[in-house]
């Protein structure tokens, strides 16, 4: 068995800090870097691609919406068209800082409500697929199982790398639980390391009421760098992972 343990990055901006990423990249073996328009700027992108080559961590761009003030996470109304804009313009300003620090862009991943759109109409996802892959088809995409993106990067011959999350609750249908409840979020070390374990050694996932197990498949198990103790989650996850003969690595 093997997993790889990702986290989103790069989420600081001048002089506000957001997310242990420093303490995440000893212990997670990707992440996806904010491109600037949910979060991060020209700064805080180079130096957070200087920390993953220390570190040996892969990289990957993290496009969203324009929306700073609300995180990325309000969902916008765009033509196809316009969205492979945007995220063109982010992927390609991510790849050309990275190559600039002599690392490989190997992976893109939507942010936020961005997320949610393409998992679910066919037409955005398209349209990301196209604008994920227009400068490198050897780029990975990732995003949930059995999504409209996933169908998307079949059809173009883009591999597509199934995620799933070691610090949110999912629902009945499969989605994730909405922030806007208070128990969106799995803040306990020893929880989250208990669904990633489900997750990667039998392809289950308990939903938030405890109500019934989901049948799941994930090459790759998400931390968000602003749950709270994201870095004392991520290193419970790999310690029990590892613990039981699982090979951390990128994927």
């Amino acid at each position: 068995m093997r997993i790889d343990l990702n986290a989103d990055a790069g989420e600081s901006f001048g002089p506000w800090t957001l997310g242990a990423d420093e303490a995440l990249c000893q212990t997670v073996t990707s992440i996806s870097i904010a491109c600037g328009f949910h979060a991060g700027d020209p700064m805080v992108l180079r130096e957070t691609l200087r920390l993953a080559r220390r570190a040996g961590v892969s990289v990957g761009a993290h496009p969203s919406f324009p929306d700073r003030q609300g995180f990325g996470r309000r969902k916008m109304h765009i033509s196809a068209r316009e969205l492979e804009a945007m995220v063109l313009y982010q992927v390609s300003a991510v790849a050309g800082m990275a190559h600039a620090e002599g690392l490989p862009l190997r992976h893109v991943k939507p942010h936020g409500a961005l997320f949610h759109l393409v998992m679910h109409d066919d037409d955005a996802a398209d349209g990301f697929v196209r604008a994920a892959a227009a400068t490198d088809q050897g780029r990975c995409l990732v995003g949930h199982g059995g999504s409209a993106l996933e169908r998307a990067a079949a059809r173009a011959g883009i591999r597509f790398v199934r995620e799933a999350y070691m610090d949110r609750h999912y629902e009945a249908d499969g989605s994730l639980t909405s922030r806007e409840r208070p128990d969106a979020l799995i803040t306990d070390p020893s929880h989250a390391a208990a669904q990633a374990m489900n997750i990667v050694v039998h392809g289950r996932i308990r939903v938030r009421d405890r109500s019934r197990e989901l049948s799941v498949q994930a090459e790759t198990l998400c931390v968000h760098s602003d749950t709270p103790g994201a870095p004392e989650i991520a290193r419970a996850v790999r310690a029990a992972l590892e613990g039981a003969g699982v090979q951390v690595a990128a994927f």
